[in-house]
Formats: structure tokens, sequence, C-alpha cells
């Protein structure tokens, strides 16, 4: 009888690989692959051949980062037939995640990814409607996590009683011809609201934004937590990890490059010229034209617009930033669970500048952002330069509209 055929599960999470001579780590993506024969009944009915290959491929982590998703598990190996090693997987799964705006374009996949983490106990999906069958569907998937819908503000409370970690995608999205800041009034509301329900009811969680425009929504959320008196900075993300991915793919695609190598960090903000990739810190060492340096940094600081034409109508970026948002839970998650070497961009509250929130590469640890990490801001290249100091002042603007929209808030109430 022939061979059962290989099914191949990829679990997925933000890497960080050491270099030598390098003061930073850099991501890289790590896949696991189980050959479809014995049942490895220990991981939700996936079934694997009686040992363990670890390759790399195109996923969340670091294809030196077994370590890293080894320690999502217990490992015990018993000899067989003096040779084979059985490898007994059993994931440690151990936190609650809420998804505030799971019903949504953007919510759905990225709820979808997080069921998949080894890490995730409780999933928790939040939204105004709609939610109960997006819940019913992902919970048949066979990973750890036990997931349960919740709707309506009268549900939110207990959606975020005991969360480890809250991700907050909801809003609307952009459609043909809108900015960020068109979306502004309505998302700005819709944070302000969620984020006050998150300070009543998980305090210490960590909070990841992804409703745009982050440059103003962070700050919000900031204002509102500061006004609730439990303000924790090293807590509050914008996530803007799509930035980074973008940035890693087109930077693969132009100097052909193995994706699985490329770390591009980005810095500034999440929208148009605020959003700087720094191409002369490519990792591996890549060299580029004055040319190729402008079309890629202007193709990646508009990419969001290049998707929302694409969809002409149909929607924005949903599915790359669901993709990126579950790296940056996982890696969260990862930092939790006591990972030592977790390094991701995300927008936050910095002193590396003159600006009160800026986002640059971060170490993530138990207690949320460990330390900023300033050498990606050394030694620029002109361009870079002058393009940080020419994304400041609106960027300084969103931060500053933000701030006052919360305070005009809090003043009205």
């Amino acid at each position: 009888m022939a061979a059962a055929p290989a099914a191949t599960f990829t679990v997925g999470s933000t890497g960080s690989l050491g270099q030598r001579g390098s003061s930073l780590p850099q991501s890289r993506s790590f896949g696991m692959k189980f050959n479809s024969q014995n049942p490895l009944k220990s991981f939700c009915g996936l079934k694997a051949m009686s040992s363990v290959r670890c390759e790399s491929e195109f996923s969340f982590l670091g294809n030196k980062s077994g370590s890293a998703l080894r320690a999502s598990f217990t490992s015990k190996a018993q000899k067989e037939n003096n040779q084979n090693f059985n490898y007994k997987l059993q994931p440690q799964a151990s936190y609650k995640v809420a998804v505030l705006g799971a019903a949504g374009g953007i919510g759905q996949p990225l709820s979808l990814l997080i069921k998949m983490s080894p890490l995730v106990s409780d999933l928790h999906l939040y939204d105004i409607a709609n939610v109960k069958g997006v819940a019913a569907d992902i919970s048949h998937c066979n990973t750890p996590s036990q997931v349960r819908d919740f709707t309506g503000a009268s549900d939110l409370a207990n959606c975020l009683n005991g969360v480890d970690v809250v991700v907050i995608p909801a809003g609307v999205p952009r459609k043909p011809g809108m900015t960020r800041d068109d979306l502004f009034n309505i998302n700005a509301g819709i944070v302000r609201d969620l984020v006050s329900a998150v300070a009543d009811n998980c305090p210490d969680a960590f909070i990841q934004i992804i409703s745009n425009p982050v440059n103003s929504t962070v700050p919000i959320a900031a204002e509102v937590l500061k006004q609730k008196g439990v303000y924790d900075p090293k807590k509050l993300f914008g996530v803007t990890t799509l930035d980074v991915v973008r940035a890693n793919t087109f930077v693969a695609q132009r100097k052909n490059l193995k994706l699985i190598d490329v770390d591009v960090p980005v810095v500034g903000g999440h929208a148009g010229i605020t959003i700087l990739p720094l191409l002369s810190k490519t990792r591996p060492s890549a060299s580029f034209t004055d040319e190729e340096v402008e079309e890629l940094t202007v193709r990646i600081q508009n990419a969001g617009t290049e998707v929302v034409e694409a969809k002409a109508g149909a929607g924005s970026a949903t599915l790359s930033m669901a993709y990126a948002a579950a790296r940056f839970v996982e890696s969260s998650l990862r930092a939790l669970d006591g990972d030592g070497d977790v390094y991701e961009c995300s927008f936050v509250q910095s002193d590396l500048t003159d600006l009160p929130f800026f986002a640059s590469r971060v170490k993530l640890g138990r207690k949320g952002i460990e330390a900023l990490i300033p050498s990606d801001l050394q030694g620029l290249s002109d361009y870079e330069q002058k393009a940080l100091e020419a994304l400041k002042p609106e960027l300084q603007a969103s931060i500053e509209k933000g701030i006052a929209f919360a305070q005009k808030q809090a003043v009205t109430a």
C-alpha cells in the first residue's frame, strides 16, 4: 500500500536570530513539519512521524528560534528500535487573548491565526454584531484554545475579564480615496470606548492597537488610560508590523534575496511619509541605488493604498494586516512566556526622538517593553536622515490630534 502523503502544519510566530558582532537579533522564519503517519494525540489531533523535523520555511518564527518554539512545549524523548526517538509534544497553552472587532475584515483572519498559537488557552472574540458565527466557525479548528464569543457593550466586561493580551482591530476600513485621517472621527471614538473598558477590566494586559489612524489612536489610548489612572507605557503598542512585513517582502523581491533571511527595520509612524523603512540597515547587508531607495520607500509607504485600489472598493489590506498582527501577538505571548530574545518594531511612547510617540524596534519581556533600541537611528544615510526630519511635523500633528480628542472628550464627560 502506498505511503500516506506528508501533511505540513506550521506553527507561526516571530523569531529572533542573534548574530555575532551584531547588537540586534534578526527576525527570521521557522517551520515545523509533521509527516502524517503516527498520531500526535497530544497536539490537537495532528499526526506526525516518529521523528519531528524542523526546517526553515515561510512562517513567523526565526529559523534558529527552535528554543522559542520548544519553550511552548514540554518535550519527552523515548528511544525506539535503538535508533528512532518518539517526541511527545504537549503545548503549554496558558494565555488569554481578546480580539475586539473580531467579526471584521481584519478580525476574522486574525482570530483564526491566533487560534493556531500553542500558547493561547482562551480566545475571546468581541464585536457589536455577527461574532457568534465567527466564534463557532473558528472553534472547530483542532488547536488547544477555547473560543468564546461576546456581543455588544453589555458583554464587553465579561470578554475582558482576566485577559493577558487585548488586540483592537475594531473600526471602519479604508475605502478608495480615503486617507487614514478620514477615518479619525469614527475610529477615534471606538478606540476610546474600548480602551476605557480595558482599563476597567484588565488594566495589566498588553494593549495592541490596529485601528487606524494608529498615529492618533495610540495617543488616544494613552490619554484614556492616564485618565483612568492605569497607564503603563510599557504595555501599550501601535501595531506597525505590517510595514516591516511589506519592507521585507519588497526588498527580497527587488534584490532576489531569500525572504526568510531579510530584515528591514521600519521607524516613524504608520501612515504615508511617517513610515520610514531604514534600507541602509537591511540584513543581510544589501546595496541599493538612489533610485531603488526612492522606489522602495515610496512603495512601502503607499502599500496600503495599493491594496485598497486593487480591491476597487471591496476592502482594504485585511489579510496581510491580520498576518502581521498575528506575528506581533505571538511575539508578545513568547515574551510573556519568558523568551528573552523577542524584538519587534512598534509605535510606542518613546524618547528616541523629540516626538512623544515613535515607531522603532523594541525588546519585549514579561512586563512589556524592556528596552527601546536606539542603534537603528544611528548612522542613517543622508536620504533617511532627511526623511526622518521631514516626517516629524506630520507625525507630531497626528499625535497632538489624538491627545486633543481624548482630552476634549474627558472635559465634555
